[in-house]
């Protein structure tokens, strides 16, 4: 017994990883899922349209017997409205005895071909269900699948673009511009040594005392001029 329990529960467990694998082969690949679902539905319509077509047969032939019996119990009838207006008692006891066989038959059968009236339109009703869901299935595999690979091919865009900043082009040119800002800092840090150097600042105040100087004898020359021009007026 004990053996026999762990029997069972290997068997469920081997059964569980693969039920899991065979899942998440689906998962990757839902074509086959859809595929077999649909495989898997048509086989039961097959069958079900093998149950209905037995069904049918048989409603035709309770059909076919009940017919027959009716045309049998209209000819028995028939046979006693003769028997009794010619007095022939013992063909009519008969005839009786026959015609109210018929009509208990004719009653089970009525029955009998109501109910496999309904039987074959039940059937017929559910083989036509399971068709429309196959259909269903089968377009909403087409549709799924569109989805699907809609889906695949925005996410392989997305991943380019998103992969492009890493691209060696991208590198490249990230490093001339590193190289460009390293020369424009260099030139810039050489210009700012320059104007901080001891000898630029003395040739800076040398030429600025040469234009105070230029401009303060300018301004003596200016009044030297005027100077100049106002004695003549005096002497006079």
């Amino acid at each position: 017994m004990a053996n026999n329990a762990i029997f069972a529960r290997l068997a469920n467990l081997w059964s569980g990883f693969i039920s899991l694998w065979v899942s998440d082969i689906e998962k990757e690949h839902p074509e086959i899922a859809y595929q077999n679902a649909i495989a898997s539905m048509i086989e039961k319509y097959t069958q079900l349209k093998a149950a209905t077509g037995a069904i049918i047969a048989r409603r035709l032939e309770i059909t076919s017997r009940l017919e027959t019996h009716e045309r049998e119990l209209a000819s028995v009838s028939t046979d006693l409205e003769a028997a009794l207006a010619t007095n022939q008692d013992d063909l009519a006891v008969v005839l009786i005895q026959k015609k109210n066989s018929l009509d208990a038959a004719i009653a089970e059968l009525r029955a009998d071909a109501t109910q496999a009236t309904a039987d074959a339109d039940n059937a017929k009703d559910s083989l036509i269900q399971v068709k429309t869901e196959i259909d269903k299935l089968k377009a909403e595999k087409e549709r799924m699948l569109a989805q699907m690979h809609s889906a695949q091919a925005r996410l392989k865009i997305q991943g380019q673009l998103d992969g492009l900043s890493v691209d060696a082009e991208v590198q490249a040119l990230g490093a001339v511009r590193d190289h460009i800002k390293s020369q424009v800092a260099q030139a810039s840090l050489g210009a700012e040594l320059q104007n901080s150097d001891l000898d630029v600042r003395l040739n800076k105040l040398r030429q600025s005392s040469g234009s105070v100087t230029a401009k303060a004898q300018l301004e003596a020359m200016k009044q030297a001029r005027a100077a100049a021009q106002a004695a003549p007026v005096k002497n006079l």
